[in-house]
C-alpha cells in the first residue's frame, strides 16, 4: 500500500457486491479508488446503471469494460486521472512532471484481472485463464509514462457471511468447480433464472411456465421438484441421458453453468444494489 497511489478494483459486473473482497475497503481506505466492472457485456445493461449510481453514492467512481474485446478500455486513463486529480495537481505545484501513477489491480479469482491488464497494456504480460488461481505472484507492468500497474493474485476472504454471496461466486466460477456439486449448483441457478429471467430460460431451453409449474406441491417439494423438472427437460433436449433414459444430472448441470458463464443464456445480473 505504501508503494501505490491508486487501487483499481476489478469486479464482475454480473455480481458487483458478491465479487468484492470486503477486506479491500479496510486496506485501501486512504487511497484513491477506481472500480472497473469487467464482463459488462454479459450483464443486464439496465442494472449496470444502478450499480454505477450505487458506487458513486459511496464516493467511488465505477466504469464498465469488456476486457476480451477491449470495449470501454479508453475510459480507464481519464478515470484514473480524475480520481488521482489531487495527487497530479500536487506534483505539478512542486514542479514534478510526468511522474506515473502507480496503481494496484486487485480482485477475487476469475473476475478477469489478468485479461484486463493484458488488454489495456496491449501485450500478454499477465498470465490469464478461465479458472481461478492462475496469477500466483505480484508483478509491475508499465503501461506508459502516465501509469504503472501492479498485478496481484486473486484472493477470496475466509468466510462468506451470506449464503447468496457464496452461490453467486460459484455461479461465476470464482470458486473452484472441483469442490462444488455441479448438479445442485445448476439447479439453484435455474431457480434464480425462473424467478428473474423467465424469458431467457424460454428462449434458450424452451422452458415455459407450464413446464415448471409445481403450484400444487408444498414449499419444499416445489423447491426440489422445480429444479429436477427443469433439469430433466433440458437433459432430454440436449441428449444428457444415461442408460435407461435417466437424466445425467452432472452432465446437464455442467452445460447449464457453461451456458450462463459464457453468456449463451443471455445478459444476466445476479444482484441489484
Amino acid at each position: 500500500m505504501k508503494l501505490i497511489d491508486l487501487v483499481i478494483e476489478i469486479l464482475d459486473a454480473r455480481a458487483p457486491l458478491s465479487s468484492r473482497n470486503p477486506d479491500i475497503d479496510k486496506m485501501a481506505q486512504n487511497k484513491s479508488r477506481l472500480v472497473v466492472m469487467n464482463k459488462a457485456d454479459l450483464a443486464d445493461k439496465n442494472i449496470n446503471e444502478e450499480w454505477k449510481e450505487y458506487f458513486l453514492s459511496k464516493g467511488i467512481k465505477a466504469i464498465f469494460v469488456n476486457s476480451k474485446n477491449k470495449e470501454g478500455l479508453r475510459s480507464v486513463l481519464p478515470a484514473v486521472k480524475e480520481v488521482c486529480k489531487e495527487k497530479i495537481e500536487r506534483n505539478l505545484s512542486k514542479g514534478i512532471k510526468n511522474q506515473p501513477i502507480r496503481a494496484m489491480v486487485v480482485g477475487i479469482p476469475n473476475v478477469g484481472k489478468s485479461t484486463f491488464i493484458n488488454a489495456y497494456s496491449g501485450r500478454n504480460v499477465a498470465k490469464a485463464g478461465n479458472k481461478p488461481g492462475v496469477t500466483v505472484g505480484k508483478q509491475w507492468i508499465k503501461i506508459d509514462s502516465n501509469l504503472e500497474l501492479l498485478d496481484t493474485p486473486g484472493i477470496l476472504w475466509p468466510k462468506f457471511e451470506d449464503k447468496n454471496v457464496g452461490l453467486n461466486l460459484a455461479f461465476l466460477g470464482s470458486i473452484n468447480d472441483e469442490i462444488l456439486v455441479t448438479e445442485e449448483l445448476a439447479g439453484e441457478l435455474l431457480l434464480f433464472l425462473k424467478d428473474n429471467y423467465p424469458n431467457l430460460l424460454k428462449e434458450r431451453y424452451d422452458l415455459s411456465e407450464e413446464t415448471c409449474n409445481t403450484q400444487n406441491l408444498d414449499e419444499y417439494e416445489q423447491f426440489a421438484t422445480a429444479q429436477s423438472v427443469m433439469m430433466d427437460y433440458i437433459a432430454k433436449k440436449r441428449g444428457c441421458l444415461k442408460q435407461g433414459a435417466s437424466t445425467d444430472y452432472f452432465k446437464v448441470g455442467g452445460i447449464i453453468l457453461d451456458d450462463f458463464r459464457s453468456g449463451k443464456i443471455g445478459k444476466i445480473t445476479l444482484e441489484r444494489p
